[in-house]
């Protein structure tokens, strides 16, 4: 839970792709008693020699330049951007979310989730599984919304975030 002096960031951070690169990240938050809101992992180049982690976490100023510091001295770490400091940046997750119910409650279900623009990845007489991909905000309105609808499973994908613009990180 946050306090009242924890700021949200999202940061990235370019490694090796090699074997043990999460659980040393993993572990350095562990040790030291950071949490991990979300964490996304993913090969970005083409020879599959580097990844990008995505991860939210939040603390005071000072703890998320600490929490900067230590990433920055593991040794497969190339390098940590802080989006949240450094500027305008789009963050996106996706979720797939599973509804049931009949009636009047699967058409209000489809009306909410063409407004959300979800998708239906899934259908059964009784139950829709829809996908959809956005901001945080939007992906847990969502979620609320559908919990009044007969909300049934979840599955988030966690934020992946990345500078506006023509640069390359």
């Amino acid at each position: 839970m946050m306090g009242p002096d924890d700021e949200r960031h999202v940061l990235n951070v370019v490694v090796d792709n090699e074997a043990g690169i999460l659980a040393k990240i993993a572990g350095l938050f562990t040790a030291r008693g950071y949490n991990i809101d979300s964490l996304t992992v993913a090969d970005i180049s083409e020879d599959h020699a580097v990844s990008r982690i995505t991860i939210v976490t939040g603390g005071p100023p000072q703890v998320i330049d600490q929490i900067r510091a230590q990433l920055e001295r593991l040794i497969p770490v190339h390098k940590v951007i802080d989006l949240t400091e450094e500027g305008p940046h789009v963050e996106r997750e996706l979720a797939l979310v599973k509804v049931a119910g009949k009636g009047e409650i699967r058409v209000e279900a489809l009306r909410i989730a063409e407004l959300f623009r979800a998708n239906v990845v899934d259908t059964t007489t009784s139950s829709f599984v829809f996908e959809l991909t956005g901001s945080p905000d939007k992906v847990a309105s969502f979620i609320a919304l559908m919990r009044e609808l007969g909300l049934v499973e979840v599955g988030r994908s966690g934020i992946v975030g990345m500078m506006r613009g023509a640069d390359k990180i």
